[in-house]
């Protein structure tokens, strides 16, 4: 089948570098290469792990790791996480802290759905955690999910935001980071329309590009570079028969993982030069930094072709969010009508993917809501990983945005209690 053969080739390569690396190991690990004691053997085993390792994780979900949490009783408590709503595309997961008392403040993270699972932001979760009750977004693999369950595009994406935000009810404040940004505020402009009892009570942007052309970056530059047929006909492969969704289309993520890695290649490339060096002279462990970013950063997952094409076609060529012409199953969606819900936006001064002044256009699309209930922060010096994770997320935005949370409650401020940010978090 057209495509197929090239998801496979690209699978066969993952799985001969993996094998090549386990095959190194072993062979330079025989006790009988101790009869030759020169470093070169030290050096391959040392290269075989790293790349037995690194071509492993491309196709390994990672674990949240989120096992436990210390309450203010000084005690460990367990951190169950809990299905909430379960659909084909993706869950509604919830962090419970077992004996814990439900906390004031109830969060839904709307995790990115751009080739990376939603435990990119763990550190996101743990440092919330501490001050709140938090569910976020799992988006599934689309290579597990079988033809049968049908299409999943930008418009089947906003719906599940809109059950989702359903689910928890009204007293609940919704964070978005990156790429659902605009689509989160379609969602909630979707339910002040339908249903407007169930609209959360204030709803933060991250990074996310609203107005894609406020402000240009290699992203936007290729979005508008290449036409939807250079797209369809280079960028999507069809799953081969190794996976549970055999023959539907997708944007793989081993693709999406080699543009990452291309766009800084001289840095990727001397991270596990020096990574391997390590290993040699026995500096390297199981969850050292180096492991511990790439373990996520290698962990890719393929994507629906038609969510990957509508979003670069809708969101980034046409740009129907920016301009309020965002349509719905079959409904415009007038992002104006949002009225009641507080809208924040943040962003980071040196994000060189969502440049500053595409993620504050939000609040000039919000032409039914008060200024009292809009607000805006620029991160100085934080990049677009910075500002929803480390020191420029912990130290300065996360306050910024439990304080907003805390204005917009149903509860006054005043009643709750502020914890601070688990410093282990990212």
């Amino acid at each position: 089948m057209r495509y197929m053969a090239t998801y496979d080739f690209m699978e066969t390569m993952r799985n001969t570098n993996q094998w090549l690396g386990a095959t190194a190991t072993a062979m330079a690990s025989s006790p009988a290469m101790a009869l030759f004691p020169n470093p070169a053997f030290q050096w391959m085993a040392a290269w075989g792990e790293v790349t037995e390792r690194s071509f492993q994780r491309m196709i390994v979900k990672p674990d949240w790791h989120i096992d436990s949490f210390t309450c203010e009783d000084g005690k460990d408590h367990l951190v169950n996480v809990n299905t909430i709503v379960e659909r084909p595309f993706g869950d509604l997961i919830h962090f419970e802290v077992s004996g814990r008392k439900p906390m004031d403040r109830k969060v839904m993270l709307v995790a990115p759905m751009s080739g990376h699972y939603a435990t990119l932001l763990r550190s996101t979760v743990k440092s919330l955690i501490a001050d709140c009750e938090v569910y976020i977004t799992d988006w599934h693999n689309a290579r597990d999910i079988p033809v049968s369950e049908g299409k999943f595009d930008i418009e089947d994406y906003t719906l599940y935001l809109v059950d989702f935000m359903k689910e928890l009810g009204p007293d609940t404040h919704v964070i978005a980071v990156c790429q659902p940004a605009p689509l989160t505020l379609a969602a909630t402009a979707y339910l002040a329309e339908e249903d407007p009892s169930a609209q959360p009570r204030s709803l933060t942007l991250i990074g996310g590009p609203i107005d894609p052309a406020a402000a240009a970056t290699e992203v936007t530059d290729f979005g508008h570079s290449v036409t939807m047929g250079q797209l369809e006909e280079t960028m999507i492969q069809r799953v081969g028969f190794k996976y549970p969704g055999v023959g539907r289309m997708v944007y793989p993520g081993l693709l999406q993982l080699s543009s990452f890695m291309s766009m800084n290649a001289e840095r990727h490339s001397k991270a596990f030069t020096d990574q391997i060096m390590r290993v040699t002279q026995g500096e390297a462990s199981d969850h050292d930094a180096h492991n511990r970013f790439y373990d996520e950063y290698l962990a890719v997952m393929d994507m629906t072709a038609e969510f990957y094409l509508s979003t670069v076609d809708r969101i980034f060529k046409k740009g129907e969010i920016a301009a309020n012409e965002f349509v719905v199953a079959g409904r415009k969606v007038d992002i104006g009508k949002i009225t009641t819900v507080a809208v924040k936006t943040v962003e980071g001064a040196k994000d060189d993917i969502t440049a500053p002044g595409q993620c504050i256009a939000a609040l000039d699309l919000c032409t039914g809501l008060p200024d009292a209930k809009k607000a805006s922060h620029v991160e100085p010096g934080a990049g677009h990983y910075g500002i929803f994770a480390g020191k420029s997320w912990r130290n300065n935005i996360r306050p910024l945005v439990l304080d907003f949370i805390d204005a917009n409650s149903a509860k006054p401020a005043a009643k709750t209690k502020r914890k601070p940010a688990n410093k282990n978090a990212a």
